[in-house]
């Protein structure tokens, strides 16, 4: 296993421990904003340069396990997901140290006004009234003033909590800007919170496979996004994100369970079922980038298709 780089047991152990700090953390703050008591900011720090740590030195696996959510942490974890996100996207875009601090802060502290929304509006399952739309689109502009009333964050922060929902044909909210009116960091907040929303199990909506909601965004990008930050954000993840399932060439379906170097189209991924004989096979680890590797992805699979249940155990292994 040595030469695919995979996430060893420790790797997956530290991410995680690091994944409930930081989801603990924006709880007690989310809670604190939902109170009226002042932002203690300053606390997120050490997470933030945790996050930074495990991002840089094992790519996916932090990425991966902020996918794993339920109902009454999503709020919570999904700030995580997008701190995480982030800090990839940063990375990938070689932003220098406090550049990638400053993303990594604002993606963990984006959502902080949702704590002024009320409940039973966040957390409606069904469709929201115009009223009630109207109250969630108010979370921008009252994250942004709690973060100024802390006074301990950067402009960079401030600007991604207010704008993270700022679209490049200006038909987003709170300010309606366009095009060069939004900064790099707020574009950055616009991908990673829209890939994370459709990932994620709701109320609502079923998660979208992470390569089907690289695919949707492709369509929605032309108005919606920045085209270089897109595909920045497709190279930071990968075409095929780690947990997609794909259906190889030999007819075997499997799950991806890393990113290969430079290689968008060709990452390691675990086989597991027979698409032909429609039954299980002993899962065996392929990678490939390997030179000389006859196998290739030849599509996406719904896990739907097929009655899969979770599969987290083949690809959050080492």
């Amino acid at each position: 296993r040595g030469a695919l780089h995979l996430p060893a047991e420790g790797d997956w152990e530290r991410a995680r421990r690091i994944r409930d700090q930081a989801r603990d953390l924006v709880g007690r703050l989310f809670q604190d904003a939902r109170a009226g008591l002042s932002l203690d900011t300053e606390s997120a720090r050490p997470v933030v340069d945790a996050v930074i740590d495990s991002v840089s030195n094992q790519p996916g696996t932090l990425v991966s396990l902020t996918r794993l959510k339920s109902k009454d942490d999503y709020t919570f974890m999904h700030s995580v997901a997008v701190c995480a996100l982030m800090t990839a996207l940063a990375i990938e875009l070689r932003l220098d140290e406090a550049a990638i601090i400053d993303a990594a802060t604002g993606g963990l502290l984006h959502d902080i006004g949702k704590m002024t929304v009320a409940t039973d509006v966040l957390n409606n399952p069904g469709r929201l009234s115009d009223a009630e739309f109207a109250e969630v689109k108010r979370h921008t502009v009252e994250g942004h003033r709690l973060l100024v009333e802390a006074g301990t964050v950067s402009t960079v922060v401030l600007d991604v909590c207010r704008h993270h929902h700022e679209r490049i044909d200006g038909t987003g909210y709170p300010d309606g800007l366009s095009e060069e009116q939004i900064s790099l960091f707020a574009r950055m907040g616009t991908v990673c919170d829209v890939y994370d929303a459709i990932t994620s199990d709701r109320p609502y909506k079923k998660a979208w496979q992470p390569a089907v909601a690289l695919q949707q965004m492709a369509r929605w990008a032309p108005g919606a996004y920045d085209p270089l930050v897109f595909h920045a954000f497709v190279r930071s993840l990968g075409v095929y994100p780690n947990g997609s399932l794909v259906s190889l060439a030999s007819g075997r379906i499997a799950v991806v369970v890393e990113q290969s170097q430079g290689r968008l189209l060709a990452p390691v991924v675990r086989a597991f079922h027979s698409a032909d004989r429609r039954v299980a096979i002993p899962p065996v680890l392929i990678d490939l980038s390997e030179s000389g590797c006859s196998e290739r992805i030849i599509g996406r699979v719904d896990p739907a298709d097929w009655g899969f249940g979770s599969l987290d155990h083949l690809w959050m292994s080492d």
